[in-house]
């Protein structure tokens, strides 16, 4: 497993992985935000250095940057021995890292998430890829960073929204690894959470994970609880160009799966209900479109497998299952029960 560092000073990340790793040359890369908030808080850490600075957002998670990437790491000859710190969110370390996994058949890349979502979630596990055809991470593969380095001063440049969405995949961790933690964390509104336990909790959980299963063959699809129609209600707004931030989505997908595990009699009444009310109390309602665009949506989800829906569900609060076969009728009756939640 690659190592990964807790600190609360940025500085003192970069430092500690380069004072014991040596390479020919160092980039960073970073989106027009990250470049303005983040990477000064690192860059006098570094050693001689390039920067390369690309557009923010999912819409931009795509081929056309990957080109611009791979386009200036070879303008600046870049060889196999060096490094590629990637200072950003999600969708700059899935990208970046795709980029740096495939260029010249793969270089060293480290990982800094800014974001709690990345910080909490999309940093650990080695998984890597890009948008393609309105599909979420549709192409991509398995590889994981050199380091990833954390540091809870970045959340103090994030916007409410932004902290908010990355908030979705801590209460997904907790609700399926964790009960006595999401009694903690239901407990607390989302500004008086305590980050350093709650980062560390969810390191802890998804890399012990990850090493049982690597590959995503077994256990490491519980990951994915809140994610088959999370996904699809991500990927129809982002086709709108009215795009939802990937945790506001991930929120109304626990929602609606909590639903289905609850008519699956996975949960009991009261903790469907306990779940949904708790993510009510944080996230603003979704105006979901008719049924059949999600569902066919959700007929590419990668979990899959032939014409089957499988899903990841709450076995209890605290445990999970994963291929769970899911029918469209119950997930259109998941989706009314999220539309009553917010009535």
């Amino acid at each position: 497993m690659p190592q990964i560092i807790i600190r609360q000073q940025p500085g003192e990340l970069i430092t500690e992985f380069l004072s014991r790793n040596t390479y020919s040359h160092l980039v960073v890369l970073a989106d027009e935000n990250t470049a303005v908030q983040c990477y000064p808080l690192l860059e006098k850490n570094l050693p001689p250095h390039r920067v390369i600075t690309v557009a923010a957002g999912e819409e931009n998670k795509n081929l056309a940057t990957c080109s611009t990437v791979w386009e200036q790491l070879t303008t600046l000859r870049l060889d196999r021995h060096s490094l590629l710190v990637i200072v950003g969110g999600g969708v700059l370390g899935d990208l970046g890292g795709f980029c740096a996994a495939t260029y010249k058949r793969g270089i060293d890349f480290v990982l800094v998430p800014t974001t709690l979502l990345a910080q909490a979630d999309a940093s650990v596990g080695g998984k890597l890829g890009i948008d393609f055809m309105g599909f979420k991470n549709h192409i991509g593969v398995f590889c994981e960073p050199a380091a990833t380095l954390i540091s809870p001063a970045f959340l103090k440049t994030l916007p409410h929204r932004e902290l908010r969405s990355g908030f979705a995949e801590v209460i997904k961790h907790c609700i399926i690894s964790d009960g006595a933690m999401w009694d903690v964390l239901r407990k607390k509104k989302l500004e008086q959470q305590d980050w350093q336990t709650l980062l560390t909790h969810s390191v802890d959980f998804k890399r012990g994970v990850v090493a049982t299963d690597p590959k995503e063959k077994g256990l490491r699809k519980i990951l994915n609880f809140g994610h088959t129609v999370g996904h699809a209600v991500e990927s129809y707004f982002l086709e709108s160009g009215h795009r939802l931030f990937h945790g506001e989505a991930i929120a109304a997908g626990m929602i609606a799966e909590a639903g289905i595990a609850c008519a699956k009699q996975l949960l009991k009444v009261s903790e469907r209900d306990e779940i949904a009310a708790y993510i009510k109390s944080v996230y603003p309602k979704v105006m979901l479109p008719a049924s059949q665009p999600l569902l066919e949506l959700m007929t590419q989800d990668k979990k899959n497998k032939g014409n089957k829906i499988l899903m990841a569900l709450p076995d209890g609060i605290g445990k999970a299952r994963w291929d769970v076969e899911t029918t469209p009728e119950e997930i259109e009756a998941a989706l009314d029960y999220y539309q009553e939640c917010y009535t």
